[in-house]
């Protein structure tokens, strides 16, 4: 009974990796980076190796839920002393030239980073091999294998709390005191590990010189970006909770079409396989926020991306006339049941096929609370014959009521 209870817990620990969406592009930044052949996320505890996620360029055979003797791996030392290990060429190290495991797996390189949660408890190890020497034992590498861990770790920790949250949905007392917990991982736990994650972004884009190096830091600084704003997300959704309100300070603006074409333009290179068609004619000055109208436009065609068709174009479309403002997102694909349009502005919100696409359920909600702080309106349809549509209604001036 216990072996079953453990297969399990493993089994779920493997599921919980493989739903952060980032981990397949830090294991090929780590390739890349280093030379190495062989990247992996680990499971590692008193009893077992189990790998979560794997990028295998030398054929070394292992896939997620492939376990090792955990004996034979260098992690149960890394996980007793929660220190990096890392060696460039075992044949000529002092230590490793005598040491089993790289006689084992015929290995000269390896790093291994400790995973360890927000809460203090041991997950793994992220780690990387190679057959060949590689320079990996230098401050630069730990340091974003390091990065890489940390932002792991605290993940996993939200994520269990987000489960902790979903399991007492019906006791309306303990969701709201675990939603507080839930939103303050987001606003102080995870700043940290991911300020240290943009700062090697950072570092890495600048070298100029370097152009895979280059390109791993932009990488960095697209998931560090994807990152931090599902943390504005949840600050915001606390704000608006909180009896606060949204930061909505509301301007004249004359260039607004101009601001959206931007968001247009962010997304198609974030997305270069998508196609987005923009028809945006914002002829009237618009009173309102810059920012959260930009925020509306850039959820609403995230979620488009996610959600959509991903071979049918995405619409957006924006104007101004008799006084509104009005923005468009269409997509194509599998159309949204009636019962869940009811439900798909609530908070934390999202249906069971769609859970796979990563996000918190907090985008529509928050695009719903900007519109209606500018006094407007956001209806959604959605059918099979004519797509999922989002429409944003606001008056270009204050004091003007959104008629649906």
């Amino acid at each position: 009974m216990e072996s079953l209870e453990l297969a399990d817990h493993i089994r779920r620990d493997v599921e919980a990796i493989g739903r952060i969406s980032a981990v397949p592009s830090m294991l090929r930044l780590i390739c890349e980076q280093t030379g190495m052949g062989f990247a992996a996320v680990a499971r590692v505890d008193g009893d077992s190796w189990t790998a979560c996620a794997v990028l295998d360029r030398i054929n070394f055979g292992l896939k997620p839920g492939g376990q090792l003797e955990l004996h034979t791996t260098l992690c149960v030392e890394s996980r007793a002393a929660r220190q990096p290990i890392a060696f460039d060429h075992a044949s000529t190290h002092p230590v490793f030239r005598t040491h089993h495991t790289p006689r084992i797996y015929g290995i000269e390189s390896y790093i291994s980073v400790p995973i360890v949660k927000g809460d203090g408890s041991y997950f793994g190890n992220l780690c990387a091999i190679d057959p060949t020497p590689h320079g990996v034992d230098n401050a630069r590498t730990i340091a974003m294998f390091q990065g890489f861990a940390d932002l792991i770790g605290h993940t996993l920790e939200l994520e269990d709390r987000q489960s902790a949250t979903e399991v007492a949905l019906f006791d309306a007392e303990a969701t709201a005191e675990l939603r507080d917990q839930f939103i303050a991982v987001l606003g102080h736990d995870l700043r940290n590990p991911l300020a240290s994650l943009s700062a090697i972004g950072e570092l890495l884009a600048r070298r100029a010189a370097d152009p895979d190096s280059t390109r791993a830091g932009l990488r960095i600084r697209a998931t560090t970006k994807r990152m931090a704003s599902l943390i504005e997300d949840v600050m915001d959704f606390a704000r608006g909770r909180m009896g606060n309100g949204l930061d909505v300070a509301r301007e004249q603006i004359p260039d607004l079409g101009l601001a959206l074409d931007d968001v247009v333009a962010e997304m198609r290179a974030a997305h270069p396989a998508r196609t987005i068609a923009a028809d945006i004619h914002v002829t009237d000055i618009v009173h309102g926020s810059r920012g959260r109208l930009q925020q509306v436009l850039s959820n609403l065609l995230g979620n488009a991306v996610s959600h959509g068709a991903p071979d049918s174009p995405i619409d957006v479309a924006a104007w101004t006339r008799d006084g509104w403002f009005v923005l468009s997102v269409k997509n194509q694909g599998e159309p949204i049941s009636p019962g869940n349009l009811q439900k798909i502005f609530q908070p934390y919100w999202r249906p069971a096929e769609s859970r796979g696409h990563g996000g918190l359920g907090l985008g529509l909600h928050i695009c719903s609370l900007i519109v209606k702080s500018h006094g407007g309106t956001l209806q959604v349809t959605s059918t099979a014959e004519h797509g999922t549509s989002f429409v944003a209604r606001i008056p270009v001036r204050p004091g003007v009521a959104a008629v649906a």
